[in-house]
């Protein structure tokens, strides 16, 4: 799957919804108070399924429930720009999946985003927050060393995420940016007692998505947002991810991982203007 896809997935859904806004006078009419909004149903959530399932995967056959992966999501978002989401993987199938998949059936840019896994890296669980544009499927497809496809779908109701204004002011927002921040957590029990440790990356960015509207200016914020990240042990990739504009405000990702010999963590984020965050910490022994 090539990430200039998602690239025009967003370029053209841009576009035509700046378009749209500048005849409606909004950024998107179901947001505003007041107005009614039209939302989705699962059947038209499936039916563009139908399509962009060709478009990133081609023909080959996704298995749906098999239980290899899952998907954990609110059927009603609380906030639709920031909508948690929790991808698990079966721990006994964890060492042949390669990478996972995030697409939001309706929103503009739906395939939100790649996640690459590295080899041996322990990564069964992963949790982040985005975006969701109106009623929609949410689903993550695992993709295996032999290449077969496993899909988790979950439909979640929540309306006008893509075009939510920002939590931060642009000025706010500019002085922060690229600020990491890296928790580490070790999990303990009397039946196991060297389960993986997680760690917890929080990103200052805007990651704006282009649909937003400046509340003073009343013009478009341009698309600005983080659209590569590596996390890295030792110089060993643990996570890479390829994302759109789906992804909330400051990303924040949650994931374990295998801890076993481990010195120091490295991130590093590269945002849509060309600009690198790095940052690095050392390995916390377990159960600090």
């Amino acid at each position: 799957m090539k990430i200039d896809l998602l690239r025009g997935h967003l370029a053209g859904a841009l576009a035509l919804r700046i378009f749209a806004a500048a005849i409606a006078g909004s950024v998107m009419t179901a947001s505003l108070p007041g107005t009614a909004a039209a939302q989705s149903t699962q059947e038209e959530s499936n039916k563009l399924w139908e399509g962009l399932k060709k478009d990133v995967f081609g023909d080959r056959e996704i298995k749906l429930g098999t239980g290899l992966v899952t998907l954990i999501a609110p059927k009603r978002a609380q906030d639709a720009g920031l909508v948690p989401i929790e991808i698990k993987i079966d721990p006994v199938k964890s060492g042949g999946v390669k990478s996972l998949t995030l697409i939001i059936d309706v929103n503009p840019a739906p395939l939100a985003a790649k996640f690459e896994l590295g080899k041996d890296s322990g990564v069964t669980n992963l949790s982040t927050r985005v975006r969701v544009n109106d009623y929609s499927f949410v689903r993550a497809i695992a993709e295996t060393a032999t290449g077969e496809l496993h899909m988790s779908e979950v439909f979640v109701k929540a309306s006008g995420g893509c075009s939510a204004p920002a939590v931060k002011s642009p000025q706010e927002a500019k002085l922060t940016m690229g600020l990491m921040k890296l928790k580490q957590f070790s999990e303990k029990s009397d039946a196991n007692m060297s389960a993986p440790n997680e760690l917890q990356l929080m990103i200052r960015h805007p990651n704006n998505s282009g649909l937003q509207m400046d509340q003073i200016t009343r013009y478009f914020i341009p698309p600005h947002f983080v659209d590569k990240l590596t996390v890295s042990k030792d110089g060993a990739m643990l996570l890479r991810m390829e994302a759109g504009i789906s992804i909330s405000e400051d990303p924040n990702f949650r994931f374990n991982y295998n801890a076993s010999g481990g010195k120091e963590i490295e991130a590093e984020a590269i945002d849509t203007e060309g600009l690198v965050f790095k940052d690095k910490w050392p390995v916390e022994a377990a159960g600090l």
